[in-house]
């Protein structure tokens, strides 16, 4: 017989949370597309010491079977989300299991139910703390690597069995493949960039330390919710968010790979890139040793792909040349590096310019992630 149960009621709150965490690694055990969080942040956000419980709710289920946890799940209540958007949801995720439909439907029921005691009218996910922690159901792309904690990977079935149990699409985002030998910045805009640069008023920052970065990071951060808070997947973090998101991004930033645009020394737009480590942090499995620890500072450094996952401007300067000097910084920091692989992820579908671009710019959609909603 299959059981849920939940954090708040266990008695053994350290085993849950143990179990919770290493479930998903013996379910992917054999897979190396799968990339882990870190344990610590895992417990972080178990515990509720993550500042987005400074605002809203959430709970944790497990589904065991004859003592055995065979499925987990997540579900937030995000206050700050539903007045962005006006909508009465709550989010799911963490959802895993094996290809049960039973344990999919109990974990499933379960967080409805929860949701709907909190006053909410709609299931949605996957999704947690917005874009930036990444969001959706893997449904094309099942053969390419998940860029870190940036876009999750689940198993084929999972699809078929959520839609199965009434979940219908809300939206999707695009992963891109825009490596070096089909990246083609148009001389057009190569032309207008330059122009724009020479003109004085946009500069484009660019960093050797990341203590400069630290510097600039919260007025970088207060765009982040100026370009970013009214997407689908995303919502205005408060003060104690983005300082979490600082050192969260902290950790894998590197230097060179992080550009920001200003107009008369404003800050008004970015282009966010890190280096793809993903292959070290299957190694590592959630842990922080001294030499996963080495192995990440290592790779940071000699990694051979590069990720972007964060670009933005101001409405304002849009129309100004602000555009072009983004995609002129995008090509530049493709080849840089020698990089053999680049990608984007969580372009939303949106953003249909920004797509539109991109695929301009000879970009090809790799991968599609889905937030799905249900009717509770």
């Amino acid at each position: 017989m299959i059981t849920i149960n939940s954090l708040s009621q266990t008695e053994k709150k350290g085993k849950f949370i143990r179990d919770f965490i290493n479930f998903p690694k013996s379910l992917y055990a054999e897979e190396k597309k799968w990339v882990p969080w870190f344990d610590i942040d895992m417990k972080h956000i178990l515990k509720k010491k993550h500042p987005f419980f400074l605002h809203s709710d959430g709970e944790f289920f497990l589904a065991e079977e004859d003592g055995t946890t065979v499925g987990r799940i997540c579900v937030v209540s995000n206050t700050r989300y539903q007045k962005e958007h006006n909508r009465k949801c709550a989010h799911f995720f963490f959802l895993d299991a094996g290809e049960s439909r039973e344990i999919f439907k109990l974990l499933l029921d379960t967080a409805a139910e929860w949701a709907e005691k909190k006053g909410n009218e709609y299931l949605d996910g996957p999704m947690l703390f917005g874009g930036a922690y990444g969001s959706g159901l893997l449904i094309e792309g099942y053969g390419i690597q998940a860029p870190m904690t940036m876009m999750p990977y689940n198993y084929s079935y999972y699809r078929s069995i959520i839609e199965d149990l009434g979940f219908t699409k809300l939206f999707d985002t695009y992963g891109t493949d825009i490596s070096p030998d089909k990246f083609t910045l148009p001389d057009r805009i190569a032309v207008l960039a330059e122009k724009v640069l020479k003109r004085g008023r946009f500069k484009v920052m660019e960093f050797k330390t990341k203590r400069q970065i630290l510097k600039e990071a919260d007025e970088l951060l207060v765009m982040y919710n100026a370009t970013l808070a009214d997407h689908p997947e995303d919502y205005p973090l408060t003060e104690e968010e983005l300082a979490q998101l600082k050192k969260d991004l902290a950790a894998v930033a590197s230097p060179d790979l992080i550009k920001i645009l200003t107009y008369d020394d404003k800050i008004v737009g970015y282009l966010l890139a890190f280096a793809d480590i993903s292959p070290i942090l299957h190694r590592n499995m959630g842990k922080v040793t001294i030499p996963g620890i080495i192995r990440m500072l290592r790779g940071l450094k000699t990694s051979d792909k590069v990720l972007f996952n964060g670009m933005g401007i101001l409405p304002e300067y849009q129309r100004m040349g602000g555009n072009a000097l983004l995609y002129y910084e995008l090509s530049k920091t493709v080849r840089s590096r020698n990089f053999k692989v680049a990608k984007t992820v969580q372009i939303n579908e949106s953003t249909v310019l920004m797509l539109s671009d991109i695929h301009k710019l000879g970009a090809v959609d790799e991968t599609i992630h889905r937030v799905y909603q249900r009717k509770l």
